[in-house]
């Protein structure tokens, strides 16, 4: 199919945590550096204002393509929006850490969808698009049912889904599939490899057990493109840029 995709790739910041937390201005430069221009936001580093990390990125030639978030919710749109107007970003989207406890149950996985339902309402009031990444657990079965298709299912129209490639396959499903079944709700995907094994180190795109030409070929349009490794063996910094390249190499070649 053609997915011909000629925006950025975008970098998880969530990758270089360590290093953004030691000194966010020195890690920006060096993403700079490596090729990226532009990012997904995780958690800004203590006592560090909006305004002053959405100037340091953009000093250093950083767009901000999504943030990730909590869920949201009433008691936090007005930081989230804040947020999201410092850095010039409409795309709010909740991380899902850690697991949540509804998931345990289908009256609790009711109970979740219409929670994002009311974040979709809430974003939207303030002029965000709001989206979902998953995990592994929205990929296994609870009483028979898989939460993935039922939040598919009953989430409103609007909300897209970010989908991990890397803990779809590991929670057992076969991202390429998962990505033609989520069609036109699917919006950003993340960019991952490894062993697709729990407690295990993540790899440069292309030197692990996630078959990335394979999914490249089940896109039709477009989407969001972040790298990401949660944790990697090697430089993070140095396999994102691997995997970057990875991915222009092979995106105009499915």
């Amino acid at each position: 199919m053609d997915q011909h995709n000629d925006a950025p790739i975008a970098l998880q910041l969530w990758t270089v945590r360590d290093s953004i937390n030691a000194d966010f201005d020195r890690a920006f430069a060096a993403i700079n550096e490596v090729g990226f221009s532009a990012v997904e936001l995780a958690a800004l580093p203590p006592g560090i204002s909006a305004e002053r990390f959405a100037d340091c990125l953009q000093r250093h030639g950083l767009s901000v393509m999504s943030i990730h978030t909590e869920l949201p919710n009433a008691e936090n749109i007005g930081q989230l929006s804040h947020l999201a107007r410092a850095c010039r970003c409409s795309k709010v989207i909740w991380h899902g850490w850690p697991r949540d406890e509804r998931f345990n149950s289908l009256n609790g996985i009711g109970d979740l969808i219409s929670a994002c339902n009311e974040a979709a309402n809430v974003t939207a009031d303030h002029g965000l698009k709001f989206g979902l990444h998953n995990h592994w657990w929205e990929f296994e079965t609870v009483e028979g049912e898989l939460p993935i298709r039922l939040l598919h299912e009953r989430l409103r129209p609007e909300i897209f889904w970010q989908l991990d490639v890397y803990w779809a396959q590991t929670g057992g499903a076969d991202p390429a599939v998962a990505a033609l079944s989520l069609g036109s709700r699917l919006g950003s995907l993340h960019w991952k490899d490894g062993p697709t094994t729990h407690g295990e180190p993540m790899t440069a795109l292309g030197r692990g057990r996630v078959d990335i030409p394979r999914i490249l070929k089940a896109l039709d349009r477009p989407l969001d493109w972040v790298i990401e490794l949660d944790e990697c063996a090697s430089d993070p910094l140095e396999a994102a840029r691997e995997g970057r390249n990875f991915l222009e190499a092979h995106r105009n070649q499915a």
